[in-house]
């Protein structure tokens, strides 16, 4: 524990300031950037939930099923699963911004996951 620090005007080097730790909320703070703000998009092949990842929250390297090229780390891009499907997590597929606004464009030669 750091010494009692006297006024400003008589400051020994070395001491540190007292802190006041207020206590933090309890309750979960919700996400903060990108990934909060999920949504729900409507086209001919169903409903998808969608959510942006930034360039940031991009720490790994992903395979696009629209192009079948890697999405490294470090780039923006779509999480896209069915809002049909209740398990999520193991139907999620990455996806770059551009391959996933033209999948209705690809026709029936499109790689379907």
């Amino acid at each position: 524990m750091a010494p009692f620090c006297p006024p400003r005007s008589t400051r020994i080097i070395g001491c540190v300031p007292r802190r006041n730790n207020t206590r933090r909320s309890e309750e979960p703070r919700p996400l903060s950037g990108a990934l909060a703000a999920q949504r729900v998009e409507s086209a001919s092949d169903g409903d998808w939930y969608v959510r942006n990842v930034t360039g940031s929250q991009a720490g790994k390297v992903y395979r696009c099923p629209g192009c079948d090229h890697e999405i490294r780390p470090g780039v923006a891009h779509v999480v896209a699963w069915s809002a049909d499907d209740r398990t999520g997590v193991e139907d999620r597929r990455h996806w770059h911004r551009a391959c996933w606004d033209a999948r209705g464009r690809r026709g029936p030669t499109a790689r379907r996951w």
